[in-house]
């Protein structure tokens, strides 16, 4: 009713359901690459809490994979140039492409189904 995006996230440990979250986005978006942004951005963000908290009991966790739907997104976050068409899109959504390029999290493509 509102256009505003629901974004759903689960984090597994090995095969292990940890935490999920069902998170309705803040704002109407015109792109759909600027709401998976603050969407993968969101998730960088739990993913680093995550890896903390692990590190806080003695496991070492390294290059952890965010799986995104998005090819779009993908090749953002890949890429360090600013584009014309993603020039919209806010500084504190690439918040991602920094951990990406830092080896913090690894982003990879996964297909959804309809």
């Amino acid at each position: 009713m509102d256009r505003k995006r629901t974004s759903r996230t689960c984090h597994l440990l090995r095969s292990s359901l940890i935490s999920w979250h069902n998170n309705k986005q803040p704002c109407v978006a015109f792109s759909t690459v600027k709401v998976e942004c603050i969407a993968a951005g969101n998730r960088s963000t739990q993913i680093l809490w995550l890896k903390q908290q692990l590190s806080d009991f003695g496991f070492k966790v390294t290059n952890v994979p965010l799986f995104c739907d998005n090819t779009s997104v993908i090749n953002l976050t890949k890429k360090p140039m600013q584009h014309s068409r993603t020039k919209h899109i806010e500084i504190r959504h690439h918040f991602i492409k920094e951990h990406v390029s830092n080896g913090f999290c690894e982003i990879k493509f996964v297909e959804t189904r309809k």
